[in-house]
């Protein structure tokens, strides 16, 4: 099938169980939005057992076999799948909504389809004589979105760049475009296999062929190799809680709160070093989707207890699990309700029992040694997961350390986690400072010293957050922005206007789409005014229905911690900042280009008005807006009088901000600014530049 051939949007149509989970109001705002997706299509061909093609009549049969066995593997993952043409799927992982792993997910998806593919040949060979074989192009990349609800439409070169993937992939291969190698690269292994269309000179698709997946890894690369920086006192309070646990023989429940990338597990891989001698150590991860998934951090932790495998037999899954138990009279019914919630038997249990057959197990564990149980990605955890945690904190007479780690959102579920405990703990873990930065990064770089510049730009980009860090540095060595001179890393080219690696933007991508819509837009205007903004601000550009929401919305997202308020000017009222730049530009990433241009023009017709005689203050400012609605205006083709009247504002206030910097000392301000003016004079959609420059400025 020659998806390529045909650029034009691709509708794809929501699944309802997805959907029904979004946190969006009944009737959300209807407009394109920009996103991150990872698109992956596959082409099915059948043959006959000797060769043969087949013919299209008696193609419909396996296809239709094909498709039903597919469709579930795809969305079980988080595909939102159409069916485009009688013999290729595609799917679109990011649509109706982003997760920080779709690159993974994607990948997952089609590894599995394979296998599945395999699997029903057998059946396919026996009963029709004929064999199906697929070929899978996946990419990831930037598409504008159109719609809401039950439907939408993709358009983008990224979709474009999954077809030809899919036109050179042999049959039964997987190949990945660059954008999704980046991704996952550190969970696969695959092999460069070049540029795949050596028509596209200036752009040719460069692929790798997918060999095998590592299983169990998470959605992003957690490095240990590097010695931990900072969070002595928080290690501290890890310690203090598992000493309490063990002299007292209860149950102490620490929660440790942090936003992805911020060092969590790090810190408890930490912890865990240094207790390790001491305590048996379970870990069990909420997975964010797939089958059991109540169940699974439960069930990793019983089948490590337990030494069980997947080998073993329901009877022997039973005898292990009562040989956890010991002399327990109650050993062989708790073993079999044990077995059946993590789904090795079928035996029914309720909800009470099922608590205290699992309290029973990690209780007998911790009365032979201290226990350290781990349940990691919380936030994702389901209700059952939730109510079971707080349950065995009630545990007394066994030394049991249950440390707990998620992202904030876990709270705004459980607004009052582990509320009344009497054993528990919560830290929230912030940011490092820039001087644990410093040595972060010099750690990363095995010992040398990155220079002022290289060293400025990481820190101001990743905000003190180690993954952020991590992931910048890098791409600055990959993509060879960085070099060894003497012992120092220096940077080879302007470090200020470099790229956000793709890893950061799906993690900030994925958080702000898990917002209420009515949120997520108001920071989506936010983002238009800057890093630092004002109610009244956001409120000149929302729709007017909407400006009584602006403050109970912002209100929210302070409490969310993704803004804070901005003291810095205490004459201005209602004053914010993002707490994260990197967040801030995520949100704008998300407006497409039109809604740009006209909130810019929005912004700086407001400024104006507000401003009063005290233009001169806010020449720049209102100059820089004009000034992006006029390039967004023209990249869309529009030059027109009103983009020519935006230039014609844009230029004139540039320039005047730039003689003003001038009369007061300052020259290379001034330089930047009138070099803005000239370009802005220079724009095609102004008819007499050289006789507007010499009028105006």
């Amino acid at each position: 099938m020659d998806l390529a051939a045909a650029p034009g949007p691709v509708r794809v149509v929501d699944r309802p169980s997805e959907q029904a989970t979004l946190p969006i109001p009944p009737v959300p705002r209807s407009r394109d939005t920009r996103r991150t997706v990872t698109t992956l299509i596959a082409d099915l061909r059948g043959s006959t057992l000797a060769g043969e093609p087949l013919d299209p009549e008696s193609a419909r049969v396996p296809l239709d076999r094909c498709f039903q066995l597919l469709r579930p593997v795809l969305e079980r993952h988080g595909g939102t799948v159409e069916q485009v043409v009688g013999d290729a799927v595609l799917a679109v992982f990011g649509m109706p909504l982003i997760h920080e792993d779709d690159a993974l997910r994607a990948v997952r998806a089609a590894f599995e389809m394979r296998d599945a593919l395999a699997a029903l040949n057998g059946r396919l060979e026996t009963e029709l004589g004929v064999r199906m074989t697929m070929r899978v192009g996946v990419n990831t990349g930037e598409v504008v979105a159109s719609g809401t609800g039950s439907a939408g439409l993709v358009t983008g070169d990224a979709v474009n760049v999954a077809a030809r993937l899919q036109q050179a992939a042999g049959s039964g291969e997987i190949l990945l475009g660059e954008g999704t190698h980046k991704l996952v690269r550190w969970a696969i292994d695959a092999e460069p296999i070049g540029a795949i269309d050596r028509r596209r000179r200036s752009r040719p698709t460069r692929g790798f062929r997918l060999l095998a997946i590592t299983p169990g890894l998470t959605g992003h690369e957690q490095r240990f190799d590097s010695p931990l920086v900072g969070r002595e006192r928080e290690r501290g309070l890890l310690e203090s809680a598992f000493e309490q646990a063990t002299a007292d023989e209860t149950c102490q429940l620490f929660t440790l709160l942090g936003p992805a990338g911020v060092g969590k597990s790090r810190l408890v891989h930490e912890f865990l070093q240094l207790v390790g001698p001491e305590a048996q150590v379970l870990r069990g991860r909420c997975p964010p989707y797939g089958e059991r998934v109540a169940f699974w951090p439960v069930a990793e932790t019983i089948k490590q207890a337990a030494g069980i495998s997947d080998a073993d037999t329901a009877a022997e899954v039973r005898d292990k699990i009562g040989a956890l138990l010991g002399a327990d009279q109650r050993a062989s019914v708790i073993a079999d309700r044990v077995a059946a919630i993590i789904g090795l038997s079928e035996a029914p249990s309720s909800g009470e029992e099922a608590f205290f057959a699992i309290r029973s197990v990690y209780e007998s564990i911790a009365r032979a040694h201290p226990l350290a149980i781990v349940f990691d990605d919380v936030q994702w955890g389901e209700p059952f997961c939730l109510d079971l945690i707080e349950h065995l904190a009630d545990t007394r007479g066994a030394p049991i350390l249950l440390l707990v780690i998620a992202r904030p959102e876990l709270l705004d579920d459980r607004p009052a986690w582990a509320g009344g405990k009497l054993h528990s703990t919560s830290v929230v873990l912030g940011p490092l400072n820039d001087a644990e930065v410093s040595r972060l990064v010099t750690n990363l770089l095995g010992g040398s010293a990155a220079s002022p510049s290289v060293e400025r730009k990481i820190t101001e980009a990743a905000e003190g957050n180690p993954l952020f860090v991590e992931e910048f540095l890098a791409m600055l060595l990959e993509d060879g922005l960085v070099r060894r001179a003497g012992d120092r890393r220096i940077g080879m080219t302007d470090l200020a206007a470099i790229a956000t690696p793709a890893s950061i933007k799906a993690l900030l991508a994925a958080r702000l789409d898990r917002l209420p819509i009515g949120e997520r837009e108001v920071l989506e205007l936010a983002a238009v005014v800057g890093k630092t903004f004002t109610r009244e601000a956001v409120e000149a550009l929302v729709e007017p229905d909407a400006v009584q929401e602006v403050a109970r919305r912002l209100e929210s997202v302070v409490r969310r911690e993704i803004i804070r308020p901005d003291r810095s000017a205490p004459d201005i009222l209602d004053a914010y900042r993002f707490r994260h730049i990197l967040i801030r530009d995520a949100a704008y990433a998300a407006l497409p280009k039109r809604e740009r241009a006209e909130l810019h023009e929005r912004f700086a017709d407001y400024q104006e008005r507000a401003a009063g005689d005290r233009l001169v203050e806010y020449e720049e400012v209102i100059g820089y807006h004009l000034e992006q609605a006029t390039h967004y205006r023209q990249g869309l083709g529009r030059n027109d009088e009103r983009t020519r009247e935006l230039a014609t504002r844009a230029a004139q206030l540039l320039g005047a901000a730039g003689i003003h910097a001038i009369q007061r000392g300052d020259a290379l301000a001034s330089s930047r600014l009138l070099e803005r003016c000239r370009a802005m004079w220079r724009q095609p959609v102004l008819a007499r530049p050289q006789e507007a420059l010499r009028g105006d400025v």
